[in-house]
């Protein structure tokens, strides 16, 4: 049977949102629904957010309630298929920055990433 512990170890996807109204910060596990907290700062919140989790995966077992498991399921990898313009411009844009052109959609991907992240 698994049991609280046995939850507590699996890789829940936390989520840090900064609350622009209120200051501080918001945390989620999308896995777990409702499964929410705040804080003042970072390291509080995530902290809240470890209690929050315990909490929420106990009710859940008092409950009988099912309780998802996180997907980690990822391998890394997927394919794209872009218009030839767009794979000649990378292509360059990569060349003359002296990495491989897979080095440098990683970079423009996860600068991007990032800026939607704030």
């Amino acid at each position: 049977m698994k049991d609280l512990d046995y939850y507590l170890h699996l890789p829940y996807r936390l989520e840090l949102v900064p609350d622009p109204y209120e200051g501080g910060y918001m945390a989620s596990y999308p896995e777990l629904p409702g499964c929410l907290t705040t804080g003042e700062d970072i390291e509080e919140t995530i902290r809240n957010a470890e209690d929050a989790k315990k909490e929420w995966i106990f009710a859940a077992l008092e409950e009988n309630i099912n309780i998802p498991e996180p997907v980690t399921d990822y391998s890394g990898q997927f394919k794209l298929r872009i218009p030839k313009t767009l794979h000649r411009s990378l292509a360059e844009s990569a060349r003359r920055e002296g990495i491989s052109m897979n080095q440098y959609c990683l970079y423009l991907l996860s600068q991007n990433h990032a800026l939607q992240l704030r």
